[in-house]
């Protein structure tokens, strides 16, 4: 499918779809979400993909919403629309999962989005911020919550109220990414990490996911079991015996997703 926003490849059970409006540093427009969501969905029924990484450029992941196309809406046409809705929903709504590989500028609508992908991987450029204040708006997307669950009220309050970016080194140590590399070697990190979930189950996979994001959504006690049940589920899987018996067997599993 040829997209005008995003650039595409599939290699190695992998789907890298960059966002790919450079003269916009990736500003999130009505076309790009939605060339984002019909190139998730097709990610996710390929069978061939186990894995997606989200990125955009060394100069900006997202550089945030496109502000020259909001600038004039009004009330009833972003609420009547569900604005951000929608498309959004596709990326959260994806089974299988998804790193964003981000260097250089992660802002607003850019950080919420690459704050909902499954974990981050970030260069020394990187650049997080939810700077929506400076506009007379809050963070549409969910900035508020997420970056909230992600560094704690105090670092989100500091970072909503008064607009500043945090740089890579803090986002590690703040718990918002997961790893920092040299900005030359951050697709060769995501793609080894990319492709070492590739190797798993994607059953597995979907399972770990969910009980993961299960955890931000209820009680410590309702996720244990969840988590648990979940456990229980996979015994009913051929991947299950599979992996168990490779690991007596000291040898290397082959997963066949069943």
């Amino acid at each position: 499918m040829a997209y005008n926003t995003l650039i595409v490849e599939i290699e190695d059970h992998v789907a890298l779809i960059r966002l790919n409006r450079p003269d916009a540093l990736n500003a999130l427009n009505t076309e790009l979400l939605g060339e984002l969501a019909k190139a998730l969905r097709s990610a996710e029924e390929n069978e061939k993909v186990r894995c997606i990484i989200l990125t955009g450029s060394e100069k900006a992941f997202a550089a945030g919403a496109d502000i020259k196309e909001m600038s004039e809406k009004t009330f009833v046409e972003v609420f009547s629309s569900d604005l951000f809705g929608p498309e959004v929903e596709r990326l959260l709504n994806c089974r299988k999962p998804i790193i964003a590989a981000v260097s250089g500028y992660a802002l607003g609508g850019g950080c919420e989005i690459a704050m909902m992908c499954d974990f981050i991987i970030a260069s020394e450029t990187a650049k997080f911020g939810q700077p929506e204040i400076n506009l007379g708006v809050v963070a549409g997307i969910g900035g508020t919550q997420r970056l909230t669950r992600f560094v704690g009220k105090s670092k989100a309050m500091d970072m909503h109220l008064t607009g500043r970016f945090m740089d890579a080194e803090e986002a590690e140590r703040s718990g918002l990414v997961s790893r920092v590399v040299p900005t030359k070697k951050l697709m060769e990190e995501a793609m080894g990490a990319a492709q070492k979930i590739a190797e798993k189950s994607v059953l597995t996979s979907m399972a770990v996911k969910e009980a993961v994001n299960r955890s931000y959504e209820t009680t410590l006690r309702e996720g244990l079991l969840f988590e648990r049940r979940l456990f229980h589920a996979m015994f009913a899987t051929e991947d299950q015996t599979e992996g168990m018996g490779a690991f007596l067997e000291k040898r290397e599993p082959q997963f066949r997703d069943k």
